[in-house]
């Protein structure tokens, strides 16, 4: 049976599972008490409770109530939290949305049933601001519970429907990825400095630098190269700070890190059971 849109409940309110509901919330795609949050430490969530959200320790209370399920605990945890709520699982009313490392749709149906339609989402910290790059996949929810996914995580960014397989990958490039594009940020402040910027202000000029090369590539469906182009000049001091780059492993470094990551996260889960 295909699910409508109704109550939503987070379980594992950490950094992804708060991102998402402050996401929503922000977005008018549903109000605070429209949204179950769980946490084991339940007294964490005392703030939440006074912005309207629902919260509880108790995981199968929260699913017993909710028809749109989101798994956001950590991998290690998960097989209990699926022992939990296998008891009030419903495959006629729940749709199961995970946004767990390494974890596929297979793994959460062998504990909880074939029946249960399951969608694989892979968000990252962005979502709290409504720019997350998100990837979906499933190898068995229907048209109408992909469209809910896609509309509920397009209210906090941009949606990118996927094969299973690249998941992981997608984890990499994308969510591990915010954490990636921080830290180049945070090399070209530290640059500034060295160059005779107050720190403050290298931030300022190196994050606003990096937000209007993203909306360069995003606004003219341009290639990266193609706008590098366009500020080297023979000979020119832009060439020369790439180059100086390259010969010391920039790019090398950021594509081994990827692929390192997604490796990482595709055995977070294998690596608990």
């Amino acid at each position: 049976m295909e699910n409508k849109k109704g109550t939503i409940a987070i379980l594992g309110s950490g950094n992804i599972g708060l991102s998402l509901a402050n996401g929503l919330v922000k977005s008018e795609y549903c109000a605070a008490d429209n949204i179950i949050l769980t946490r084991r430490s339940i007294h964490l969530l005392n703030a939440k409770a006074k912005e309207g959200f629902r919260v509880t320790a108790d995981n199968a209370e929260a699913v017993s109530a909710a028809s749109v399920i989101i798994l956001a605990v950590l991998p290690q945890q998960l097989n209990g939290l699926l022992a939990e709520i296998l008891p009030v699982i419903d495959h006629e009313k729940h749709l199961v949305i995970s946004v767990i490392s390494g974890v596929s749709c297979k793994d959460i149906k062998a504990k909880l049933g074939e029946n249960v339609q399951v969608v694989r989402v892979m968000p990252n910290t962005a979502i709290s601001i409504g720019q997350s790059m998100t990837c979906i996949a499933s190898d068995n929810a229907g048209y109408l519970n992909m469209e809910i996914v896609t509309e509920m995580f397009e209210t906090v960014g941009s949606v990118v429907q996927i094969n299973e397989e690249l998941m992981t990958s997608a984890t990499a490039l994308c969510a591990c990825g915010i954490a990636f594009f921080l830290r180049a940020i945070r090399a070209a402040s530290q640059g500034g400095v060295e160059i005779g910027f107050h720190a403050e202000d290298a931030l300022k000029m190196a994050v606003q630098t990096a937000k209007g090369a993203a909306d360069l590539l995003l606004q003219h469906h341009s290639h990266p190269e193609h706008e590098i182009d366009k500020v080297t000049s023979p000979k020119g001091c832009t060439i020369a700070g790439l180059n100086e780059m390259e010969h010391n492993g920039f790019s090398s470094s950021l594509i081994k890190g990827i692929k390192l990551s997604s490796i990482k996260a595709g055995g977070l889960y294998t690596e608990d059971k």
